[in-house]
C-alpha cells in the first residue's frame, strides 16, 4: 500500500535558524494521527512545508506520489487556507471563491458540515468569532475531497460541547482512504478517534507508534505524551 505521505531528511531554516531537522515520516492511508509537541516544536511548520506553503526546504516531501510543492496541493486541504482572504469578503462570496479554485470541491458536503456547524451565509469574514472562522474553516477543509487533510490547532476556540461534537464527527466526514494528521493541545479530547501518535521535539520526530500499541500498555496517550517530556528532562 502506498504512503499517503512520505518525508525523508527534511531540513528546515528560517532566518539562519534551524526549525525542522533530519524528519523522516510515513503516513498510510486511512489514518488519523495526532502531530503533538510543545509550542515551538515545528509542528505548524511542517504542515506548512507538507501543504507547499513554507518552502526552501531540503530533503523530500511526498503527497501521493508528487513531490512538487504545486502538485502536492491538488492531494490535500489544510486548515491555514483562510488566511489569504479578506474580512471584508461574505461567507458566500468564500464558498464561490472554493468552488472556482478547487475542483475537489462538494458543494452539498459543505452544505452539510455548514448546518452542522450552525453558521450564516450572510455574515463578512471579519465579523466572525475565533470560534465561529475555525468552524467555517474545518467545513471549508473537509468539503474537499483530498488525500490528506493537514489541521493545525483546529478547535483552539471553539467551546466544549461543540469541539466534542466535531472531533466525534471527523471520522465520517473524511473518505475510507483519506488520512487527517491533527495537531491539537486537547490532546484528552482526540484520542479516542487516534490511529497513530507523533511526536515532536528537539526539532525532529522523537516517535511515531500506533495508538492501540500505547494502550495495551493500559496506558492513556495523554499520559505517554507527557511521560516522554519527562523522560528527557530527567
Amino acid at each position: 500500500m502506498e504512503n499517503v505521505l512520505e518525508i525523508k531528511n527534511l531540513n528546515y531554516k528560517k532566518n539562519q535558524r534551524t526549525i525542522l531537522s533530519e524528519i523522516n515520516l510515513s503516513l498510510k492511508p486511512g489514518k488519523i494521527i495526532a502531530l503533538l509537541g510543545e509550542n515551538g516544536a515545528g509542528k505548524t511548520t511542517l504542515m506548512r512545508v507538507i501543504a507547499g506553503v513554507a518552502k526552501n526546504y531540503r530533503g523530500l516531501v511526498n503527497v501521493s506520489g508528487e513531490a512538487k510543492d504545486f502538485k502536492r496541493k491538488a492531494h490535500l486541504s489544510f486548515t491555514e487556507s483562510l488566511n489569504g482572504f479578506s474580512g471584508s469578503l461574505k461567507i458566500d462570496q468564500v464558498i464561490n471563491l472554493y468552488e472556482h479554485l478547487y475542483d475537489d470541491f462538494d458543494r452539498e458536503q459543505f452544505e452539510q458540515l455548514f448546518k452542522f456547524m450552525r453558521l450564516s451565509k450572510n455574515q463578512r469574514l471579519s465579523q466572525l468569532s475565533k470560534g465561529m472562522r475555525e468552524k467555517l474553516v474545518i467545513a471549508l477543509t473537509f468539503s474537499r475531497k483530498v488525500d490528506l487533510y493537514l489541521l493545525d490547532e483546529p478547535f483552539s476556540g471553539i467551546d466544549s460541547m461543540a469541539r466534542k461534537q466535531i472531533i466525534n464527527s471527523l471520522i465520517r466526514w473524511k473518505d475510507e482512504k483519506a488520512t487527517v494528521l491533527i495537531s491539537d493541545h486537547f490532546v484528552n479530547e482526540i484520542t479516542a478517534i487516534l490511529d497513530e501518535v507523533v511526536v515532536i521535539k528537539n526539532k525532529t520526530i522523537l516517535t511515531h507508534q500506533s495508538a492501540e500499541a500505547i494502550r495495551e500498555k493500559n496506558e492513556s496517550i495523554e499520559d505517554f505524551y507527557e511521560s516522554l517530556y519527562q523522560m528527557e528532562e530527567e
